[in-house]
């Protein structure tokens, strides 16, 4: 078969990422004889400043009929914070229904990591957030705006069908792993969403025997990344507190330069992206690092079901890093193309 991408490099770094990870897809094609048929669209900053419209009418749909979506990048200088999140990303999240943010936090060899005496065997769960509720609906409002009496209401919104679809996810993905499940809350304050989160939790553990389950605080959650990243196989947790860890993840599996996630609707279209931002002034310098945006279309690959393809980009990628200089845009001792490269030489000899 053939699979449909649609490629959305987007704003600042995007495109030099997007491309390299582009050059991996080829070589993986070549490797694993696959076939690939991507589709460019110009989503993005310079799309809202010369037309108004981050993408057009009639998006949606059409991005419906791919098997996946690669992005690159959201965020222009130029267009005020919100604007683009609100209208690609978190627009394509809710409207494709990618109700699961899935984001690995692995420390690959050869990366530092900033946590003390912790190494690769120690780093490595991953995280499902719940990617369409939450605090991230936009449900609220304001009153007496611009006054000294002004109010400000933002509500957090869970659903019993919302929960109990990621807490699925995450069971069937510890069962596949090494059957532990940390539940990521916060019962004993915000009651109402975190307790229905948890019963739903214990619910359905009792259909998944072989799981380990358990429970923690989200402060607690944080401060055993950092002081036991070992305990952890897989955590489920909200879309705010999601947030929030996996970006302490990307920095103790050695920076936003290698951490990626994927917005996964099993029963639609996927869309995969590195989680860094768009660096606007690294744009157009070559310096840009793509490891994350490699091991995104790694993901991409895994989530078609192209496991193999997707194993052999991971080990393209331990090639490559054990050859840079570090992770840091500009601080990798290579350019962004023989960053890329390098992960293509490293799937060949694999081959």
């Amino acid at each position: 078969m053939t699979y449909k991408i649609a490629v959305v490099p987007g704003d600042g770094i995007g495109p030099e990422v997007v491309e390299e990870g582009l050059k991996v897809l080829e070589a993986a094609a070549d490797l694993f004889n696959l076939d690939f048929e991507t589709t460019g669209y110009d989503y993005g900053g310079e799309r809202y400043l010369n037309t108004g419209e981050a993408m057009p009418e009639g998006a949606v749909e059409e991005l419906k009929q791919y098997d996946a979506i690669y992005l690159g990048a959201v965020g222009h200088p130029k267009v005020a914070p919100g604007i683009l999140e609100k209208d690609i990303l978190l627009r394509l999240r809710f409207e494709l229904d990618q109700y699961v943010n899935l984001r690995p936090v692995k420390l690959y060899p050869h990366v530092e990591t900033p946590l003390k005496d912790k190494g690769p065997e120690d780093i490595d769960f991953v995280v499902v957030r719940e990617n369409t509720e939450g605090l991230y609906c936009g449900t609220g409002g304001l009153l007496r705006k611009g006054t000294p009496h002004e109010v400000a209401v933002q509500e957090m919104v869970c659903t019993r069908m919302g929960c109990e679809r990621c807490v699925r996810y995450a069971f069937d993905l510890a069962q596949k792993r090494e059957k532990r499940l940390t539940l990521c809350g916060k019962t004993n304050v915000l009651t109402y969403a975190y307790g229905l989160w948890e019963r739903t939790f214990r619910e359905v553990a009792e259909e998944y025997p072989d799981v380990t389950a358990d429970y923690a605080h989200v402060d607690a959650t944080c401060m055993w990344m950092v002081k036991n990243p070992e305990w952890f196989d897989v955590i489920v947790t909200g879309n705010m507190f999601g947030d929030i860890i996996t970006d302490l993840g990307a920095m103790i599996q050695g920076g936003m330069g290698v951490a990626a996630g994927g917005n996964i609707n099993p029963e639609g279209t996927s869309m995969f992206e590195p989680i860094g931002g768009s660096a606007p002034k690294y744009t157009g310098k070559g310096v840009a690092n793509p490891i994350a945006a490699i091991a995104a279309l790694g993901m991409l690959l895994e989530t078609l079901g192209e496991e193999d393809a997707g194993a052999s980009v991971e080990q393209g990628i331990i090639h490559a890093v054990s050859k840079m200089d570090g992770m840091g845009a500009g601080k990798m001792g290579k350019s962004t193309s023989e960053v890329g490269d390098l992960v293509v030489e490293g799937m060949a000899a694999r081959s």
